[in-house]
């Protein structure tokens, strides 16, 4: 067993008491990280004379208390502005782009004193569900090599899945951290949208990205949420709110939880045994005395055909900055028109170029009211679907994605069948409310998550509800050898 597959907390135990140092812990990651990353490929950009530079000061002890994070090494998705580090968002248009400031959840990492030991590799501005949509390699699932480890942050929760690091930052548009920590067998959490700041994240779809964290537990989880969550006054969707101990939650009991089971998340399209590894999950919350009640989302039907106007239509805006003119790559051409046309054409991956014109379309003069407005009043539809079940219940539960990982080009040539894998985790992001992947156990030999829904900015709750079936279910997932990477 590897050191890095302790919890932080015991980690912080050792480093505080000496037992172990900062530098060890870096030097076991990045050993780690030699060792299987040749075949999971969780990374873009591997920081290893940083890290260690920075992981030797740290052994150094300053006086008086030590921040939770303090010396632990953890990965960043390649979409999160790093000072002086590349950042691509897994782009050929990016490939070389080095930013001069970094986002304000690295920022808070960083006033921790955690070790970043690299950059994870992601689906193209994080556009799938998959992590094939990279420009510059595939990333494995631990698991199995042959299949999948989700998206669009698949290599970050692969990092955590291999053991190479305690923890990492995904960001979460449509479910690209809660689907790829239930493929991966990790536990993954999407903010209340509004509760950690996006400033330094590339933007996909700005009224739906939320950085959340990848932990191998749910007390980690909370433990890096706990530093990441806070008001930013350079962020004007940044919440200005009170943030709590969300470690203080995680041991209260569920005695008298009302958990709300909406009758649309088990409906067609969902694999038998992972509806099987969900409803054990749920009854055993219930023997724990949560009261449990089907419910009906009556709108969720129509959230993935809502989210693929709106997303895509906020990418046309938001990508329309990348034309080769001030930074990263540019197509010298005859003329400016063509510059930007060639210049966008080599650097844009496939799943890049479709969303682009989709949103282009969508917003289109003529188009617009009859679909990006009308879309815009079907997301109002489902947030009150939500509202309206948060008003008697404290959390929904469900499968986090409807199959567990799927084979490594089975969905590449089927846009639709590729965009169903997040249809559970999607509502979520319309109704900017937060939600939860925990491990539920295997099927087809594979990881099951079990995602918790929770009122806006009640990640307390969430949490202290995951926690509680952690404990009592006991299962400590970890990657088999055969077929996958020994974590």
């Amino acid at each position: 067993m590897s050191i890095l597959d302790e919890s932080i907390q015991s980690l912080h135990k050792k480093i505080k008491s000496k037992e172990i140092r900062p530098s060890e812990l870096t030097q076991a990651a990045l050993q780690k990280i030699e060792q299987t990353d040749s075949q999971v490929k969780s990374f873009l950009t591997v920081t290893a004379e940083q890290a260690i530079d920075q992981a030797q000061k740290l052994d150094r002890l300053p006086d008086g208390n030590l921040p939770l994070l303090y010396g632990i090494p953890g990965a960043i998705k390649d979409n999160m502005c790093t000072e002086g580090i590349k950042t691509t968002c897994a782009s050929q248009i990016l490939a070389n782009y080095i930013p001069p400031y970094s986002a304000t959840a690295v920022t808070k990492l960083q006033e921790q004193n955690f070790v970043m030991v690299g950059k994870t590799n992601m689906d193209e501005f994080a556009m799938g569900s998959s992590n094939e949509n990279s420009a510059f390699y595939p990333t494995r699932n631990p698991w199995n090599l042959e299949r999948v480890p989700g998206g669009s942050s698949g290599g970050s929760a692969a990092a955590v899945a291999a053991g190479q690091v305690p923890f990492s930052l995904g960001s979460d548009t449509g479910g690209s951290i809660r689907q790829p920590a239930s493929y991966c067998g990790v536990v993954g959490l999407k903010p209340t949208y509004g509760l950690v700041s996006r400033f330094g994240l590339v933007a996909y779809a700005s009224s739906l990205d939320q950085i959340g964290p990848f932990a191998r537990n749910v007390e980690d989880t909370a433990a890096v949420l706990q530093a990441i969550a806070g008001y930013d006054e350079l962020d004007s969707t940044s919440a200005n709110l009170e943030i709590p101990d969300y470690s203080a939650a995680l041991n209260r009991d569920i005695k008298g939880l009302r958990i709300a089971m909406p009758k649309e998340y088990f409906a067609e399209g969902l694999d038998p045994a992972v509806r099987d590894r969900v409803l054990d999950a749920i009854r055993l919350l219930e023997s724990q005395g949560a009261v449990v009640e089907e419910v009906t989302l009556p709108h969720t039907k129509y959230a993935v055909a809502c989210y693929y106007l709106l997303a895509p239509a906020e990418a046309s805006s938001n990508l329309a900055r990348y034309d080769g003119v001030r930074y990263g790559v540019r197509v010298e051409a005859d003329d400016l028109i063509d510059m930007y046309k060639q210049t966008r054409a080599k650097g844009f991956g496939a799943e890049v170029k479709r969303r682009i014109m989709l949103g282009t379309y969508a917003l289109s003069s003529g188009y617009y009211d009859a679909y990006y407005l009308r879309a815009q009043k079907v997301r109002t539809l489902i947030k009150q679907d939500f509202d309206r079940v948060f008003e008697k219940f404290d959390v929904i539960v469900s499968p986090t994605a409807p199959t567990v990982a799927f084979k490594a080009g089975e969905q590449t040539e089927d846009p639709m069948t590729m965009y169903l894998n997040d249809i559970y985790t999607i509502p979520v992001n319309l109704a900017g409310l937060p939600g939860i992947s925990v491990p539920c156990g295997l099927a087809d030999g594979m990881p099951v998550g079990l995602q918790i829904i929770g009122k806006a900015f009640a990640e307390s709750t969430i949490l202290q509800t995951a926690h509680a079936y952690e404990q009592t279910a006991n299962l400590n997932l970890r990657p088999s050898v055969a077929g996958g990477v020994q974590a």
